[in-house]
């Protein structure tokens, strides 16, 4: 049987996340979809859309959909949706995991990473955050789990923007981009996204695709030695929003405040010696891994012509070796690292030693 994929939503509260899943669950857009609740709270799906079953966690909607709340953990769940569904007693496609408003999404990955039985029938497509415009400012100030929300999102989703002045949502993105890089954004009105924004978007693949808005890599101060590491603390990561006057100088609001979820990029035309390089992931992992939200990279490493896609999670991490580079690619490895105060200069230098 094909892996079925999940999709993680985790979001600000107030941010529309409900509004989504109802939208997920009740349109006819012919997936039969499962959705898992981490909890009921006050704002649980209307009862109205839900053929309601008390004997069982699990509901039933009309279109074929169905609701189930976690009642252990999440492990549990999903191996019993899975046996039910290879016992055809449950039919569905695909399955969506809501995540409390502030909680972490980082376990809740970990689990399709690291249990083996869990992965032979799930495979984990992306982790969306929802942000709320109105209320961003004050959630990502006040809340660290906000903020790690958004480096963890493959995809964030804005919502509420037409409540909020233009340049204040282009200094949102702007800050956004800054704390996560490699997920795209997009402006939604109350939870309505199109369903294939929200599906198959393959964010967790190991794919050689590496997401990263191509102005962050910029290469600035005519700085022609290219084989050292980009941070991004030179604000230079213009947004495409930024073609707008008042953003043509630096504006003082691009520097609001110094948030503890940051990227960096690393990039080298040397290629990596992958013993060393994984004797300095190892040890970084096992000191930062809680700090490190996510992180992914394409590397080129001595002792083989293909690419070597890596990523992770918190402490867990994989690999895979990707297509063969091309005759006439330049072999460039990249990676980017998204996490709560990270040395930088601690983890820069560390690549820089495995560089052959």
């Amino acid at each position: 049987m094909s892996l079925i994929p999940a999709t993680i939503l985790t979001g600000f509260l107030g941010s529309g996340k409900t509004t989504l899943l109802k939208r997920v669950l009740s349109e006819a857009h012919g997936q039969k979809i499962a959705v898992i609740e981490n909890e009921f709270g006050e704002e649980n799906i209307d009862n109205d859309i839900l053929v309601t079953d008390v004997k069982e966690q699990i509901i039933q909607m009309s279109n074929g959909c169905i609701c189930c709340t976690i009642r252990e953990d999440l492990r549990s769940t999903l191996q019993d949706l899975a046996a039910r569904k290879r016992r055809g007693e449950l039919d569905f496609d695909r399955i969506v995991i809501e995540t409390t408003g502030l909680a972490d999404p980082g376990p809740v990955a970990q689990t399709f990473f690291m249990d083996e039985e869990i992965a032979e029938s799930f495979l984990l497509d992306s982790i969306l955050t929802l942000v709320d415009a109105k209320h961003a400012a004050t959630q990502l100030n006040d809340r660290q789990e906000a903020r790690r929300q958004v480096g963890f999102a493959d995809q964030i989703f804005i919502s509420k923007t037409d409540l909020v002045a233009k340049d204040e949502v282009e200094a949102l993105m702007h800050r956004l981009k800054h704390m996560n890089p490699r997920a795209p954004q997009t402006a939604v009105h109350f939870g309505e996204v199109p369903i294939k924004d929200v599906f198959d978007l393959r964010g967790f693949n190991l794919n050689t695709k590496l997401e990263i808005d191509p102005d962050f890599l910029k290469e600035e101060d005519h700085d022609h030695d290219h084989d050292h590491a980009h941070g991004h603390d030179h604000n230079h990561a213009h947004g495409e929003h930024c073609d707008h006057p008042s953003h043509q100088h630096e504006g003082g609001h691009h520097h609001h405040h110094d948030d503890d979820v940051k990227s960096f990029v690393f990039r080298s035309e040397r290629a990596l010696d992958p013993a060393k390089l994984e004797d300095f992931l190892g040890a970084i992992v096992n000191i930062y891994g809680p700090r490190m939200l996510r992180y992914k990279g394409v590397l080129n490493m001595k002792g083989t012509d293909r690419k070597v896609i890596f990523q992770g999670v918190h402490q867990l991490m994989g690999s895979d070796l990707g297509p063969q580079w091309k005759p006439e690619e330049q072999r460039v490895s990249k990676m980017v690292f998204i996490g709560i105060d990270l040395p930088k200069d601690i983890l820069l230098q560390g690549l820089e030693q495995c560089l052959t």
